[in-house]
């Protein structure tokens, strides 16, 4: 009997940590999803799909190091600079119901000649928070990754 008690009081705690889990797994498809469609819409030029995606005070620190506004994440939509992306190993770390951190490695392609500005290779990290009802991209982090000297 006194097993059996222990049992259900267990159960009593785990159960809402799996349906916690549960709906940041969610949110977490979500955001990758997200995360993915900022570069595929760079690589579309579609300037309004970006605009939708991220928040008014959005702000970027890039593979070279400089900060960066909205309206020039903007800007590099309409001219096209992103040919191609590789978007791989996303994961989600959930700071909150409000709040989440999604890292993910990319392999990118920019027009010939930029290999100093844009790093093929770079490991990104997006800060999303939730504006109503609406996941934004409120901040980005750009780390260009080289080969071990």
């Amino acid at each position: 009997m006194r097993i059996s008690l222990l049992l259900l009081i267990a159960a009593l705690f785990i159960a809402p940590a799996f349906a916690q889990q549960g709906s940041h797994n969610s949110d977490g498809d979500t955001l990758i999803a997200k995360s993915r469609a900022v570069y595929d819409a760079l690589k579309r030029k579609d300037v309004a799909g970006i605009r939708s995606l991220i928040a008014d005070d959005f702000r970027i620190v890039s593979s070279e190091g400089k900060l960066h506004e909205r309206g020039e994440l903007l800007g590099t939509a309409q001219e096209g600079a992103v040919r191609d992306i590789n978007f791989y190993n996303p994961q989600v770390i959930q700071i909150d119901s409000g709040a989440a951190i999604v890292t993910y490695n990319l392999i990118i392609t920019m027009p010939e000649g930029d290999d100093l500005l844009a790093p093929r290779y770079q490991k990104i990290s997006d800060l999303w928070v939730r504006l109503g009802s609406e996941w934004r991209l409120k901040f980005e982090q750009a780390t260009p990754l080289r080969p071990i000297d």
